[in-house]
């Protein structure tokens, strides 16, 4: 019980996070995945992550059409797509390899997401 309510006090949290930085259900979940490491944080304002979230976020949305049935064709395509995104916004080249994994990771659920609302 105690592990649940952690759970919903993390979720509304995570909710009040998203509303304060103006950010839809899937920006901020690239948010996370580019701002969970300090030295983004450190490196990057605020701003420049929420923006590189919602860059992010088009570009996936942008590809969101392709068949998720071939992995890999489409995590290769998109690695490149985040990686060079993850570089014009001057992300930390350390933490580069973590967050496009991490994105990649979101992209395929907001995919399936999105998919699953296609089909209603």
């Amino acid at each position: 019980m105690d592990e649940l309510i952690r759970i919903s006090k993390e979720i509304v949290a995570s909710d009040d996070e998203a509303k304060t930085l103006g950010l839809s259900e899937f920006e901020y979940a690239f948010y996370t995945a580019v701002a969970n490491n300090d030295s983004a944080r450190e490196l990057m304002q605020a701003d420049k992550l929420r923006e590189l979230a919602v860059v992010l976020t088009q570009r996936v949305r942008e590809n969101a059409s392709i068949d998720w049935t071939i992995k890999e064709s489409v995590r290769a395509k998109l690695k490149v797509i985040v990686k060079r995104t993850l570089r014009q916004f001057g992300y930390p080249p350390d933490m580069q390899l973590l967050a496009t994994e991490t994105v990649l990771k979101q992209a395929e659920m907001i995919a399936d997401e999105l998919a699953e609302k296609r089909e209603w």
